[in-house]
C-alpha cells in the first residue's frame, strides 16, 4: 500500500503508479469537508470525470453525483455451467445467436419489454397518471418508456460478453453492462442540479473540482438516492435479462429430444446467477460511524462476499471471494484499468500486434479495426499486476480464461 500523507486526509493505494491527473483528483477528494477517514484507491484506478476511476470515498451528510459517475449501477455477473467443453464451431454458433438477440453500442430493442422485468413495476407501470410519482421520480418518469427498449441491451464502450473456460474445469458466461442511457440521464440530471445549488451556496469546493454535492436530508439529495438505485436495480435487471437469453441460446445449443417422452431436455445446465454493480453510493457503517460509501469502478468486498474482477479480452478473468478488510472500506477493484485513453490506445497501439495476441491465444475477439484499439489488451493494466496489488482485498476463487468475447 502507498500511502499520500500532505492533504487534510490521507490516501491509501493499492497501486505503484497513476498519471498526474488522477493523483490531482485524490487530492481533492481528500480536501473535501465532508470526506471521512481517509480516500482508498483501488489498484485499477485511473482519472475520471471529477473522481478518479477505481476510487472509493465515504462522506457524512452528502451525496457526489459525479463520485457516482454516469453509468449508474453497471456492474458485472457470471454463471457457471455444466459444460466442461466447448468446440469452435459451436462457440461461433452460440456467439452469433447472441449477437442477432442481443443489441450493442447504440443499439436498443426494436420492442418494448415487458414491463413487469422493470425494477418497480407495480408503482413504476402508472407513471404519466401518477403526479406523485412523478415527484418522486422525475427523470425516470421522463425515460421510463424509452428505458423499456434498452432493457436487454449491452451498450457500449468497455462492455462485454464473454465466454470463458474457468481453472474449475468449467465453461462460464460474463456480462458486463450497465443502466444505460437511464442512468447517464439520472446522472446528468442531478450533477447540474448539484452545480446550481453550490453556486447558490457558494459551497467551499471550487466548482474546478468536478465534485458538486447534494445534502442527503434535501429533497435533492433524497430525489437522487432514489433514482440512483432505480438505476442499479435497473441496470441488474439488464444483466439479469440478457443473461436469460445467453442461458437459453446455450441450452438450445445443446438441446436434444427424449426417445421415450418425446421431451426436449438440455446437457447445459446452469448454477447461481453472480452479480456485482461497481458505479453507486450506499450508506455503510465504517469504523463506527454511519457514512455514505461512493465506489466509483470499484466493487464490494466484504469478507465471503462473491465477486468479479475482469481483465481486458485478452487476458483473465477472476471470481473472488471478499476480506472485508476495513482500509479499503470493504472494496476492491473492478477490473484491470485502462492505462492509456481511448484516443491514445488507437494512436499507439499496432493494429497487426493486438490481433496476433488475441489469435495466437486462439480467442475469438472483436478486435477489427484501428477504432477498436481502444479495448484491445494493450490498452488496460497488466491484470495479474492488479490482482497482486490487492491480495489483502480479495482471495481467487476461480481464473476465467477468455475463450470468445463480443464487445459493445
Amino acid at each position: 500500500m502507498k500511502y499520500i500523507s500532505t492533504e487534510k486526509l490521507p490516501v491509501k493505494m493499492w497501486l505503484e503508479e497513476i498519471e498526474d491527473g488522477a493523483v490531482e483528483q485524490i487530492k481533492h477528494l481528500a480536501n473535501l469537508p465532508f470526506a471521512f477517514k481517509h480516500i482508498a484507491i483501488m489498484p485499477d484506478s485511473h482519472q475520471g470525470y471529477g473522481m478518479p476511476i477505481g476510487g472509493v470515498l465515504a462522506t457524512k451528510g452528502v451525496i457526489i453525483p459525479n463520485a457516482v459517475g454516469v453509468d449508474i449501477g453497471c456492474g458485472m455477473c457470471a454463471v457457471k455451467t455444466s459444460l466442461t467443453e466447448l468446440d469452435t464451431l459451436t462457440l461461433k454458433k452460440i456467439m452469433g445467436e447472441i449477437r442477432k438477440q442481443i443489441p450493442v453500442g447504440f443499439e436498443h430493442q426494436k420492442e418494448v419489454q415487458d414491463v413487469k422485468l422493470m425494477p418497480k413495476a407495480n408503482e413504476m407501470e402508472w407513471i404519466g397518471q401518477s403526479i406523485e410519482i412523478e415527484n418522486k421520480y422525475p427523470v425516470i418518469s421522463r425515460e421510463y418508456h424509452s428505458a423499456l427498449k434498452q432493457l436487454g441491451t449491452l451498450g457500449g464502450g468497455n462492455h462485454f460478453i464473454e465466454i470463458q473456460k474457468g481453472s474449475d474445469g468449467h465453461i462460464w458466461i460474463m456480462i458486463h453492462s450497465g443502466s444505460r442511457n437511464l442512468g447517464k440521464q439520472v446522472a446528468d440530471y442531478y450533477n447540474k442540479l448539484a452545480i446550481k445549488l453550490n453556486e447558490k451556496w457558494h459551497s467551499s469546493v471550487p466548482k474546478e473540482w468536478e465534485l458538486d454535492f447534494l445534502p442527503v436530508d434535501s429533497d435533492e439529495g433524497q430525489a437522487y438516492i432514489r433514482e440512483m438505485q432505480y438505476c442499479v436495480d435497473f441496470a441488474l435487471a439488464n444483466r439479469e435479462l440478457m443473461m436469460d437469453r445467453i442461458k437459453q441460446i446455450f441450452s438450445d445449443a445443446f438441446s436434444y429430444t427424449e426417445t421415450e417422452t418425446g421431451n426436449k431436455t438440455s446437457d447445459c445446465r446452469f448454477e447461481e446467477f453472480i452479480n456485482i454493480a461497481h458505479n453507486y453510493a450506499k450508506l455503510e457503517n465504517h469504523f463506527g460511524e454511519n457514512v455514505w460509501v461512493h465506489r466509483k469502478g470499484a466493487t464490494l468486498a466484504t469478507e465471503n462476499t462473491i465477486g468479479i474482477i475482469p481483465g481486458s479480452q485478452g487476458t483473465k478473468s477472476y471470481i473472488v471471494k471478499g476480506k472485508g478488510n476495513p482500509e479499503s472500506f470493504m472494496s476492491c477493484s473492478h477490473g484491470a484499468g485502462r492505462r492509456m485513453g481511448r484516443n491514445e490506445a488507437q494512436r499507439t497501439l499496432k493494429l497487426e500486434e493486438e490481433i496476433k495476441k488475441l489469435n495466437d491465444q486462439g480467442i475469438l475477439h472483436s478486435i477489427r479495426g484501428v477504432k477498436d484499439l481502444d479495448e484491445a489488451s494493450g490498452a488496460y493494466k497488466p491484470i495479474d499486476v492488479v490482482m497482486e496489488n490487492q491480495k489483502d482485498l480479495v482471495d481467487i476463487l476461480v481464473e476465467l480464461t477468455p475463450l470468445g468475447v463480443i464487445k459493445g
